[in-house]
């Protein structure tokens, strides 16, 4: 490969370009204070909700969230222990919270073209548009929501994790 051969992949550039700005963002979110306030709105607005209604409340919140994390790492570190914490304060069983939300985080990836680290490698590539991947992405999204909530939750109460 030469210099012109590399400068003309022009897929690969925007797709690089794009994920540094919204990882930068990410960051940004947690610099200027948005998550620990999220957080405590969350807390403050499922604080008086059952644990069985507060959960899925909670596993929806935090998995959509990351539609504003280009990273699943940021997304983890920045979310997951205040999430487990607010869980156990309105008595979701430890357990069952963190296994969720330790699922959640691996599903989320396929939600945006930059929901994962492989994702814009794929949405480079040019074989899906963006408006497709946000549409599947989503549809997706509610599929595995459903299976694990409701067949996973079933298995884990046989299981005798709540």
């Amino acid at each position: 490969l030469n210099w012109d051969d590399i400068k003309s992949e022009k897929g690969a550039w925007d797709t690089l370009i794009w994920f540094g700005v919204l990882v930068m963002m990410a960051d940004y979110l947690n610099k200027f204070g948005f998550v620990p306030w999220f957080s405590k709105y969350v807390a403050m607005e499922v604080s008086a909700l059952t644990w069985t209604l507060a959960f899925p409340i909670l596993a929806g919140i935090y998995f959509y969230s990351h539609y504003f994390f280009a990273s699943a790492t940021a997304h983890v570190t920045a979310m997951a222990a205040v999430f487990i914490g607010v869980g156990v304060q309105v008595g979701v069983p430890p357990y069952l919270m963190a296994i969720t939300l330790g699922f959640f985080s691996n599903l989320f990836g396929s939600l945006t073209h930059y929901g994962s680290g492989p994702a814009p490698v794929f949405f480079g590539s040019g074989y899906v548009e963006l408006s497709d991947w946000w549409k599947m992405g989503f549809l997706i999204s509610i599929v595995n929501i459903l299976i694990w909530m409701i067949i996973g939750g079933a298995w884990w109460k046989l299981l005798g994790l709540f």
